[in-house]
């Protein structure tokens, strides 16, 4: 478990642990009276890649829900081996917090988890945001070669990153880019412009790297999501009832756009955002990145619960 973290200027996390019916879980929680909104995170990740991800919604208006998957950081694999158990996990979670329902903000291999609790928990979730998540059967990138997986997925490549996103960003945006994204020279050229130029986004991307070190106490959650995703097939999508945002980038090259076109075909009526030229991160670093965010924003706020 951490101690407290500053993760974006003015975002510090206090995470803790809490135990559920289910198990341990390892979370941090805003304060305030407004609407739950939980963070199911993606791969390498934890409760600071969670508070991450919801960055982007006022902790005045929602109080942000942030957990550890299973076998990420504090949260342990035995809470949750499968994606049907995170997702009663999240149940427990809101159970022993006397949380009534919440929305959920998924991102990436966080789908699976995030879509099974919408659908086998209806009467506690209130919306979902599905951001370039996992909807099916998913495959390692061909985009993610031996070199990215060595700088990425690895103890001494977090190392490494964490030096070089401060000496040489200009690098490691075009790796991170090229990783996740369909991209020409020119495109990802374009897109490192874009986030040099953007305190926010670069922010956001320094931020990032952050919550992937250390990489240890992350590996058997992102070693289990992998195993899971060999077995994974086509989710029931139709059986989620609540409202539904789709958002995925055209170009994304991690989790496919047919992803987020499956959720959005399957899921019934659902609503769709979709990031042009959008990598894996187009929600965030992308030149659309502030249009994607205030249609999610809008998308909440027209069906949260009046308290």
């Amino acid at each position: 478990m951490y101690a407290s973290r500053t993760i974006l200027p003015g975002v510090t996390i206090y995470p803790q642990v809490i135990e559920t019916t289910l198990g341990k879980v390892e979370f941090d929680l805003t304060e305030g009276e407004g609407p739950v909104v939980l963070a199911s995170h993606g791969g390498i990740g934890g409760v600071d890649q969670a508070r991450l991800m919801l960055g982007w919604l006022d902790p005045a208006q929602y109080r942000l829900l942030s957990p550890s998957r299973p076998g990420y950081l504090g949260t342990p694999l035995s809470s949750g081996h499968t994606f049907k158990e995170q997702a009663d996990l999240f149940a427990a979670l809101l159970d022993a917090l006397d949380i009534e329902k919440a929305a959920v903000v998924m991102l990436s291999a966080g789908g699976p988890p995030g879509y099974q609790f919408a659908m086998c928990h209806p009467d506690r979730v209130w919306a979902l945001v599905a951001i370039d998540s996992v909807s099916g059967h998913y495959n390692m990138p061909e985009t993610a070669g031996p070199v990215t997986q060595a700088i990425f997925m690895s103890h001494y490549g977090q190392k490494f990153v964490k030096w070089v996103s401060r000496k040489k960003p200009a690098w490691l945006l075009q790796e991170m880019l090229q990783g996740t994204g369909y991209y020409t020279k020119q495109q990802t050229q374009s897109h490192v412009d874009f986030t040099l130029h953007s305190p926010t986004a670069l922010a956001f991307a320094h931020a990032l790297m952050d919550t992937m070190n250390p990489y240890n106490p992350r590996k058997p959650g992102n070693d289990n999501d992998m195993v899971l995703f060999h077995q994974l097939s086509q989710l029931p999508l139709e059986q989620v009832q609540c409202p539904t945002l789709i958002v995925h980038g055209t170009h994304d090259s991690d989790v496919k756009f047919y992803d987020g076109v499956n959720a959005y075909e399957h899921i019934p009526g659902a609503e769709r955002f979709w990031i042009e030229e959008g990598s894996h991160l187009g929600f965030w670093l992308s030149p659309h990145a502030a249009q994607a965010q205030a249609a999610a924003r809008a998308f909440l706020c027209r069906h949260h619960p009046r308290l």
